[in-house]
């Protein structure tokens, strides 16, 4: 005959694809959860642990992690109810059902232990079959908010992700690949903004077109891999250059760049156009044009409007294009104004 084991033990009997229970029995009288463990030595997929000890209780608990707690409520030196209480204040104990033993059915105290959280109140010691209905009732609803917690909180790492994912492409797909600036779909987008909103408020807006001067001959003598480095250069110059929220620095194609500027006079945007010229200057790129030992520069079309109702943000481009074209003709390495 196989010994019943002692009360220090765990009962478990489960098997795979079982629920599995885990009852915590906090009690003082060890003859009651001597009897607790004979009722639940032979149910499949249920394990017991008992504590004799109420003080011990919370510590017990956080370390089995029970799906349901048999909490006595008369013991001594604890109130079983301010027990109930600081399980349901213990951030990983709050959600355990609690089932309370009494001694006594009386509903004054039933209503006590409802209202500090208990989940079930039994008179002790109850009949095996309800006991242990009650155990898997208690033991099931929990572990399924718990899978419900965990599968909500998957979801949202998904929805997050995915979240995350998608503007990560969105951004990639506002950027040009080689100079990490706004690319020409941006700039076009982000300048009908600006144009509507000048528009709105009777504001001024400003556009800088920047053009490296004689990048052709620099390709043609240093190579495209050369070519594609001080691109880069150029373009960390005009991204240092703007320091405004609303400021936008894009690459307008080839060896063009464009600064779009909210909210800028003429003046200002004058101002900022031979810094960026002397930045670029200032790299000391060398170039073999227009002279042997000349380096890179840039000329730069300054233009200024506010917007009229009738036209396009085409007329502030055209005109900064006039303003750039000014500049070369005028001998580069210089800003024109349309």
């Amino acid at each position: 005959m196989t010994p019943i084991p002692t009360l220090d033990e765990n009962t478990s009997a489960g098997e795979p694809g079982e629920l599995e229970v885990k009852v915590l029995l906090v009690d003082d009288q060890a003859i009651i959860g001597e009897a607790v463990r004979r009722m639940l030595s032979h149910e499949i997929g249920v394990s017991f642990h008992y504590c004799g000890d109420p003080k011990n209780a919370m510590e017990m608990a956080e370390h089995i992690q029970p799906t349901v707690i048999l909490q006595d409520l008369v013991m001594p030196g604890v109130d079983g109810l301010d027990l109930v209480s600081q399980y349901r204040n213990n951030q990983k104990l709050r959600d355990l059902p609690i089932i309370v033993l009494s001694s006594k059915e009386d509903p004054k105290i039933k209503s006590q232990a409802f209202a500090v959280g208990a989940n079930d109140y039994l008179v002790k010691l109850p009949d095996a079959v309800e006991l242990i209905a009650r155990l898997r009732y208690h033991s099931r609803a929990y572990l399924a908010m718990k899978q419900r917690d965990l599968a909500n909180q998957a979801l949202r790492l998904s929805q997050q992700q995915l979240l995350e994912s998608n503007l990560a492409l969105q951004r990639m797909t506002k950027l040009d690949g080689l100079t990490g600036l706004s690319n020409r779909r941006h700039f076009d987008e982000h300048l009908d903004l600006e144009w509507k909103r000048a528009r709105r408020e009777r504001i001024e807006l400003s556009l800088l077109m920047i053009d490296v001067d004689f990048f052709k001959s620099y390709n043609d003598s240093f190579g495209h891999v050369m070519g594609d480095e001080t691109l880069r250069s150029v373009a960390q110059v005009l991204a240092q250059s703007c320091s405004r929220s609303g400021d936008l620095v894009a690459r307008y194609g080839g060896e063009e760049f464009a600064i779009i500027l909210p909210n800028t006079s003429q003046d200002g945007a004058c101002s900022l156009a031979n810094s960026v010229r002397r930045a670029v200057q200032a790299l000391a790129i060398a170039h073999v044009a227009p002279v042997a030992d000349a380096t890179v520069t840039v000329s730069i079309g300054v233009a200024t409007m506010v917007p009229e109702q009738d036209l396009k943000p085409i007329a502030l481009i055209q005109r900064a294009d006039t303003g750039l074209y000014q500049a070369k003709e005028s001998g580069r390495n210089r800003i024109g104004v349309a």
